[in-house]
């Protein structure tokens, strides 16, 4: 069926389109809290922490039926918030060293790296995936600039930061396929908590009163939007999968120059407009077809692998096989070598070795789904119109 025919589902667009919204927010009051004296370890700590007990809160008052979890999917969930709750340090940390504008160039990176895991996964870039990449890194190096003085610190760890977060997008979509994003958000940020907490306790100074109350407030909004930006970005993994919502994710650059210019006061050059056009000409670039659901089925990583496998056994056993192993018409035996390619087509089989690690072949569509089994290829692309009758010889 064509993609294009299905619903859209403007719940999950309207996440995908929040996701930015909320990040945006994260540098503004992180900033606010860092320079009221407070680490970059601890800022990412506390915030951690408050969006974990907010959620914890409504989904035990008002989301209870999505605390239920299965052994395999919390390990998932433990897994992606790690991942993320290392990115997390990684930022704050190079927040805490480099300049706004530089950091915000160095984390849109991500989306390169995004791309990058997104191809070694399996999943093909369409041309117009790549213009939109291109065209939000170039507006991502006209609104951030490649000014300030580098510390090759503060670089590496916006670097790592821009993979762990690439990473968590990616990733993310695998569990998705079969865990709803409420429940997913909850255990991945709770591990997140602990993570950034072992970590905070570990290195981070104490906590005095004084830079407790000059950051209560940049803290506690900065714990909200990440609870809300956690939300609003698993949900969008899942509806639309990891490479969109990352595209739509580096929109997050052009909210956080608005709000500085509002909350903070700074103003935008002409280029950083400029900038800002060029990735919302981007956004415009959607078809229907992106806003559709592009969940990925981990299945299908396998599918055409063990079909491969069968069908080797099937023509072992048809060179080398005894009668003893066959049934009682001899069917084996009688298996013409036509007929052993049409059964290869139609079990979507693959000639040559067996692939031990298919993961990085691009079996999957739109849906995660192979992209077209056999079947549909013999009736359409090339099909066996004639199949010669087993001879009597």
């Amino acid at each position: 069926m064509n993609d294009d025919s299905q619903p859209i589902n403007f719940r999950g667009i309207s996440a995908a389109f929040a996701t930015p919204l909320f990040l945006g927010m994260a540098p503004i009051f992180g900033k606010i809290a860092i320079a009221a004296g407070a680490d970059g370890f601890t800022v990412a700590a506390l915030r951690t922490i408050l969006a974990v007990l907010l959620l914890w809160i409504v989904y035990l008052l008002f989301l209870r039926r999505y605390i239920y979890i299965y052994p395999a999917g919390l390990l998932g969930c433990i897994i992606i918030g790690t991942i993320n709750g290392v990115g997390s340090l990684f930022y704050y940390g190079g927040l805490e060293i480099l300049d706004a504008s530089l950091v915000q160039l160095i984390n849109g990176s991500y989306l390169a790296f995004a791309v990058l895991l997104s191809r070694i996964g399996g999943q093909r870039a369409t041309s117009r995936t790549l213009i939109r990449v291109l065209m939000a890194m170039t507006a991502l190096t006209m609104i951030t600039g490649l000014g300030g003085n580098l510390n090759w610190l503060g670089v590496g760890l916006m670097l790592a930061n821009a993979l762990m977060f690439a990473a968590t997008v990616i990733l993310s979509q695998y569990i998705l396929y079969e865990m709803p994003s409420f429940t997913f958000t909850l255990y991945t940020l709770t591990t997140m908590g602990v993570v950034v907490t072992m970590v905070w306790l570990a290195v981070s100074p104490p906590l005095t009163a004084t830079v407790f109350e000059a950051t209560i407030v940049p803290v506690a909004l900065l714990g909200l939007t990440t609870a809300l930006s956690r939300l609003a970005m698993f949900a969008s993994v899942k509806f639309l999968g990891g490479m969109q919502t990352a595209i739509l994710g580096i929109t997050e650059i052009a909210v956080a120059l608005v709000l500085a210019a509002v909350v903070l006061g700074e103003t935008l050059t002409a280029g950083q407009w400029l900038g800002t056009g060029l990735l919302l000409t981007s956004i415009l670039l959607i078809q229907q077809k992106d806003l559709l659901p592009h969940g990925f089925n981990p299945n299908a990583l396998i599918v055409a692998n063990m079909s491969s496998v069968q069908f080797q056994r099937i023509a072992f056993h048809r060179a080398f096989g005894t009668h003893e192993n066959d049934n009682e018409h001899g069917t084996m035996a009688t298996l013409t070598t036509q007929e052993m390619i049409a059964i290869q087509r139609m079990m979507g089989a693959t000639s040559g070795a067996i692939d031990p690690f298919p993961i990085g072949r691009a079996k999957q569509g739109n849906n995660g789904y192979p992209s077209s089994n056999a079947l549909e290829r013999m009736l359409t692309n090339d099909p066996i119109t004639e199949v010669p009758e087993p001879s009597d010889n």
